[in-house]
């Protein structure tokens, strides 16, 4: 589950990281009120607008913009809010901006004793150990720099029996060529960023970029974190943070009916039973010369109401030419799926307009394809692997 910036923050401060402070607003007037309450708490006479999107590169769009007056905190905060901001990182269509952050200015006039570094926390899953990632090359796309300069990105591999030990946040800071005061700051930096990664049950803290201002303090002017859907049951006051209006809405709407779905750009749907089937299920797809539209798993309960769920869920993609069913009968029989389809076909007529190619195997897969192959409905049956590839590529071309 993805954060907003604002959201990514309240957990840092609470974890006793230094950040960046700020107030959301969700219109002009409610801006001009944040920067007011900022001044008056902060003494900042400048503000930083920010759109409150689900995506990087928000500069690059627009998304963030310097108001060196509350004239311009109003003007700026009215462009911004209702705008659909497009970034590296959204479609062609973009996102559209909710609500902005109204930040206080950390970033002085002629001030050259500031310093930006890049840092994120994050599961390295080839050696089953936390990681720290970090660059002295802060406020730039770290795919650019490890692409041009990757000599420049360090990692820190964290144990997760024995946690950040003092050594590697001093090795940390030592690396990002820091010393004194500044040192002793990030150190401390590093060791609430740890903790809040671990203590937040997130996938991914991002801080880019991680400011060293003139007098030595260290702190989270950005932030983007993921916080793991699994873990979400003990957090709940994570949970609340969620934002649907950020989210892809077939994906809400399908987790909403208990499927694991994921949307993907391609003209063949897929319902499978199981991961490591729906994975090989796409990769027969391109092997077919097909893409993928979608990664869809139904579980092990494959009867009629959630083949229909599965099939409408399926077609709300345009782009979708096929389906493939592609079911292994272990928990539940291949005849009673075959059944479900079938009557999950009748109940939706009409609105099923693409051929769909139906694999079954295991438990009663023969009475299976006897079924779907008496229906008198326009469903192909396959029965190997490479026959539904063959299928699939027949009624593509």
């Amino acid at each position: 589950m993805n954060l907003h910036e604002y959201q990514g923050k309240e957990i840092l401060a609470s974890f006793g990281v230094r950040i960046q402070r700020g107030i959301v607003a969700l219109n002009p007037k409610e801006a001009v009120d944040a920067a007011k309450k900022l001044t008056e708490d902060t003494g900042t006479g400048w503000h930083v607008i920010k759109a409150q999107v689900h995506a990087g590169g928000r500069g690059k769009g627009g998304g963030v913009k310097l108001a060196k007056n509350l004239k311009e905190v109003e003007e700026i905060s009215s462009q911004i809010i209702g705008m659909n901001l497009i970034t590296p990182q959204t479609s062609a269509e973009g996102k559209k901006v909710h609500q902005v952050l109204i930040a206080e200015d950390v970033y002085y006039p002629g001030d050259s004793e500031t310093s930006e570094f890049y840092m994120s926390v994050l599961l390295n899953r080839a050696t089953g150990k936390n990681m720290i990632m970090y660059s002295t090359e802060g406020g730039m796309d770290i795919e650019e720099v490890a692409e041009n300069t990757p000599h420049l990105i360090f990692t820190e591999e964290i144990d997760p029996a024995t946690g950040l030990l003092g050594f590697q946040a001093r090795k940390i800071a030592f690396n990002l060529g820091l010393s004194g005061t500044a040192f002793k700051e990030m150190t401390k930096f590093v060791a609430s960023l740890y903790k809040a990664y671990v203590e937040s049950d997130s996938s991914m803290f991002e801080i880019n970029p991680v400011l060293k201002t003139s007098d030595d303090k260290i702190m989270a002017v950005d932030a983007k974190v993921s916080i793991d859907d699994n873990a979400l049951y003990r957090r709940k006051q994570y949970a609340e943070m969620r934002d649907l209006r950020e989210e892809n809405p077939i994906e809400v709407e399908a987790g909403a009916l208990g499927l694991n779905y994921v949307d993907l750009d391609g003209n063949v749907g897929c319902m499978v039973n199981g991961a490591g089937l729906a994975m090989a299920t796409m990769d027969l797809i391109k092997m077919a010369g097909g893409e993928p539209a979608n990664f869809l798993d139904v579980g092990g309960t494959a009867d009629a109401k959630r083949v229909e769920e599965a099939f409408r869920i399926i077609l709300k993609d345009d782009g979708v030419k096929a389906i493939l069913v592609n079911i292994f009968g272990g928990i539940v029989r291949c005849d009673r799926v075959a059944n479900g389809i079938v009557e999950a076909y009748k109940n939706m007529g009409d609105a099923i307009k693409v051929p769909i190619i139906v694999r079954l195997q295991g438990t009663n897969a023969e009475i299976a394809k006897e079924i779907i192959d008496n229906s008198g409905l326009a469903v192909h049956s396959a029965v190997q692997f490479q026959e539904a590839a063959d299928k699939v590529k027949e009624v593509l071309s």
